[in-house]
């Protein structure tokens, strides 16, 4: 495996765990979700995600062609709220419902009368879960997947929020205040 420059360090924040993956393809540089958002490609591809700047990893996601919209396609998804239940929107929410602080601002929304939809409370926690994300293109889907598999190969147990590695019986660890 090759290791990381001191200023590929520097430039990714690499963590252990973004070590293990560094190498498999030209990843773009981390950027807040909602420049992802904008500067992510319309190819299809696998992304990254972390919680912060310097964060640890917390999902890895890949697109397809998405309508000619690939990467970014599916991150505007997320970020419209259409995703609350797959991929990275559903882990956001399943992590926003268990955080009493985030829940108890919803609760008050709804006892003031100003309830919001669920879009409205998935684009929220995607907001709240202050993720960065980075990615690398691919020529197809059938690339992307291969890709994504090999990260997650190499990621080993890691904990994610993906979907069939991270939730166990549908149980989340809540958070405190």
């Amino acid at each position: 495996m090759t290791t990381v420059s001191t200023h590929e360090r520097e430039r990714w924040r690499v963590t252990d765990e973004i070590q293990r993956v560094a190498d498999l393809a030209d990843w773009s540089g981390w950027v807040p979700f909602t420049q992802a958002v904008i500067q992510a490609p319309q190819t299809p591809g696998v992304y990254l995600a972390r919680r912060g700047y310097g964060g640890t990893l917390v999902y890895v996601g890949k697109s397809g062609e998405r309508r000619g919209m690939g990467i970014r396609g599916r991150l505007i998804i997320y970020s419209q709220g259409q995703a609350a239940v797959s991929g990275l929107g559903e882990a956001a929410l399943d992590r926003a419902l268990a955080d009493r602080a985030w829940l108890l601002t919803r609760l008050a929304e709804v006892d003031s009368c100003r309830p919001r939809r669920t879009t409205s409370w998935a684009r929220e926690a995607i907001r709240w879960t202050d993720l960065h994300l980075c990615w690398h293109s691919t020529e197809s889907e059938a690339a992307a997947t291969r890709l994504e598999r090999e990260v997650l190969s190499r990621l080993g147990n890691y904990p994610l929020w993906n979907r069939r590695r991270g939730v166990r019986d549908g149980q989340l660890r809540a958070t405190a205040d």
